[in-house]
């Protein structure tokens, strides 16, 4: 199974069309099994900025495409145009041994993520469903900071019950966006990724737009980052050439 991780498109003020149809271009070559959006699809939550998004993620060849939104999709009441534009199913069962779930982590006026009680106790439940499958765990906001993005208040703010929670119930793979920086932390069977943004211009330092690559197979998940228009590595050498990613 392949899957894509596309991250904060920022479809608005920050969008780069000409990054987009490279990312569209490379992406139907992959013809990925699905594409996971993680969040800030638009950059102000706008009707204008949504109706032109749903336009572009439509011309992606997958079989299905799962998006969930942002912080900065909330912004201007948006999180009430985002379920018209983006319908979602937060329970994705791919293929007999892959499901993928989403949570909300974005809450209106604030950047800042949260899961909240409820929310977790529903995830524990979830998630205790499904033995003997890949889970895949997809969310906007980090868990836990991210090198070069300086002081971090933006994690999500029960991060810790969060993790237990992740933890107890075996996940494989978590897959966040929000902070426009490409990293992994590795906790023996736990991956947490995070995506860089695909399509907007706020890249951090000498990083460029970047997206994932998830390869599935025989119950092993491999998490490639793509450079667009440029080279695809592991993404553990962001973390392995940590001092000279992005120097070359």
């Amino acid at each position: 199974m392949l899957l894509v991780q596309l991250s904060d498109l920022h479809v608005g003020s920050q969008f780069q069309q000409e990054v987009f149809d490279k990312v569209l271009q490379e992406v139907n070559e992959l013809k990925p099994d699905a594409i996971i959006i993680t969040g800030d699809l638009t950059n102000e939550g706008l009707v204008s900025e949504y109706t032109k998004c749903k336009e572009l993620v439509s011309k992606f060849n997958t079989k299905k495409v799962i998006a969930l939104s942002g912080n900065h999709d909330y912004r201007n009441t948006g999180y009430l145009v985002f379920k018209k534009f983006f319908p979602f199913e937060t329970i994705n069962e791919l293929e007999e041994d892959v499901v993928v779930v989403t949570l909300g982590t974005s809450r209106p006026d604030r950047n800042e993520g949260e899961v909240g009680y409820r929310q977790n106790l529903w995830l524990e439940r979830t998630m205790k469903k499904y033995k003997n499958r890949v889970k895949i765990l997809a969310m906007h906001h980090h868990l836990i900071g991210i090198p070069d993005t300086g002081s971090d208040r933006l994690t999500v703010i029960d991060a810790g019950d969060v993790l237990r929670t992740i933890l107890d119930t075996d996940v494989d793979l978590i897959l966040c966006g929000h902070k426009h920086r490409p990293w992994i932390w590795n906790f023996k069977n736990l991956q947490i990724v995070n995506a860089g943004t695909a399509t907007s211009e706020r890249v951090r330092g000498l990083f460029e737009n970047t997206y994932n690559i998830i390869k599935i197979e025989n119950k092993k998940v491999q998490v490639d980052l793509k450079i667009v228009g440029g080279k695809r590595v592991p993404i553990e050498d962001i973390v392995k050439n940590y001092s000279r990613f992005g120097e070359e």
